[in-house]
């Protein structure tokens, strides 16, 4: 017999699991959430439920009656079919309140089927089921202190019916053996209620604790990327700012020079409108990367030219002063990026680098690749993960909370119309590859 599980809290007083083993439950099934089949309402399966327990009983009652009432013995002890059907449908129809009053449903159950049989009327066949369910949910429904008085007190009133009801004693079989089918099998029914009850808590308790790690690591990753975000917006402020600066002095040389050498003027002026045209794409890209205003910061550092693709080479001598074997490969013609495109490469080499000491450790090696394509430049870093310190990889989104690094690598590259590419090596290590567009979107 199965029940709808309960979604109430867990009981007062029922210690909890360890820490340790709750927190595998939570990521197992955290895992398996999000791959369940959808299910049917609580209440349509309530209802679904209902209409066969108060189906199973009563048809099984008119079965025993239709089978058995054409012996002269049977036609003896319950003469009155009809009433017998009658009262078998009566008494599985208590069964729906079982949930809300199971001992009030377990005791009609007895009192109905002892009367029925006074009577004439066989309605055992469904009272006895009923008296199985409703101990069942004695034990389901009810918590501890209640469930045991109430399956103590109908398992007397069971077995007073018993007595009052009892044939002539059966010389081939121990005058307790009633008794002791019938109490029983309704402890062994209440006991099934009672684990499927703290079943039911432990999967609540579960769940509840899943949905709120799931909603603790979105807001995490909305954080991060706030983060990332504002920090890019501010990288690019200082590249616009210094193009602005540059058009500015522009501007004020062709000023100067447009009387005595208009070639020199119109040159500065074709400067100033390539790079207006710079200053505007990258103030979209500013406008699309800062979806949400950032609260007043001063970071109080000085402001230094930001870093680019010619910064990489010391970025790896630094690496090699910390134990890692680093090399560069470019390929392709090299030449020139914009500002905003070479300090998203330096970045994405940078963030990449930085996992590898932190996750691989001194004495790993590292290659960094630069591949100059048209319109694009690629870029892979890759470690073989052999370094002396090893320790769990949480680059590939096995911890609990998402890092700043690869969301960031993402927003950068994907700020271009980019794409970043990471996981695990087959022979062990890491792989950051990421593709960036060099065109601008004026």
């Amino acid at each position: 017999m199965t029940e709808t599980a309960s979604t109430t809290p867990p009981e007062p007083g029922r210690r909890r699991r360890p820490r340790a083993r709750a927190r595998t439950a939570v990521r197992s099934l955290a895992a398996l959430l999000p791959a369940a089949r959808p299910r049917l309402p609580e209440r349509r399966r309530d209802r679904i439920t209902d209409a066969l327990v108060v189906l199973g009983p009563a048809a099984l009652n008119s079965v025993v009656l239709l089978t058995a009432a054409g012996t002269p013995e049977w036609a003896s002890a319950w003469p009155r079919d009809a009433a017998g059907h009658a009262a078998g449908a009566a008494l599985a129809l208590l069964l729906p309140l079982r949930r809300s009053h199971p001992l009030t449903v377990l005791l009609l159950l007895i009192a109905g089927g002892t009367a029925a049989g006074q009577a004439g009327a066989f309605a055992w066949g469904a009272a006895s089921t009923g008296i199985v369910i409703a101990s069942y949910s004695i034990g389901r429904y009810l918590p501890l202190a209640r469930a045991l008085a109430s399956i103590a007190l109908a398992g007397a009133v069971d077995a007073a019916a018993l007595h009052t009801a009892s044939a002539p004693p059966d010389p081939a079989r121990p005058w307790w053996a009633p008794y002791a089918f019938a109490l029983g099998s309704m402890a062994f029914v209440w006991w099934l209620g009672r684990l499927v009850r703290l079943r039911a808590f432990d999967t609540a308790e579960v769940r509840e604790h899943a949905r709120r790690v799931e909603r603790a690591r979105d807001a995490h990753a909305r954080a991060v990327l706030a983060e990332e975000r504002s920090r890019i917006a501010r990288e690019l402020h200082d590249v616009v700012a210094h193009h602005v600066s540059v058009m500015t002095v522009q501007a004020t040389a062709g000023r100067r020079v447009i009387g005595r050498s208009p070639e020199r003027a119109e040159q500065a002026l074709a400067e100033i409108e390539r790079t207006g045209r710079e200053t505007l794409a990258e103030m979209r890209r500013i406008v699309g990367v800062l979806r949400m205003s950032e609260p007043d910061r001063d970071d109080g550092a000085a402001r230094s030219p930001q870093p680019g693709v010619a910064d990489i080479d010391a970025l790896l001598g630094h690496l090699r002063d910390a134990g890692v074997d680093a090399e560069l490969r470019v390929s392709g013609a090299a030449r020139d990026l914009p500002p905003v495109q070479g300090l998203t490469v330096y970045r994405v080499v940078q963030e990449s680098l930085t996992n590898v000491l932190k996750h691989a450790g001194p004495g790993a090696r590292a290659r960094v690749g630069l591949d100059y394509r048209p319109g694009e430049i690629a870029v892979e870093v890759t470690d073989d993960g052999a370094g002396r310190r090893p320790a769990p990889d949480r680059r590939a989104g096995d911890a609990d909370e998402p890092g700043h690094g690869i969301l960031g690598m993402r927003e950068r590259t994907a700020m271009f119309g980019g794409d970043l590419d990471t996981g695990p090596l087959p022979g062990g290590g890491f792989r950051v590859s990421a593709r960036i567009p060099l065109h601008d979107r004026c």
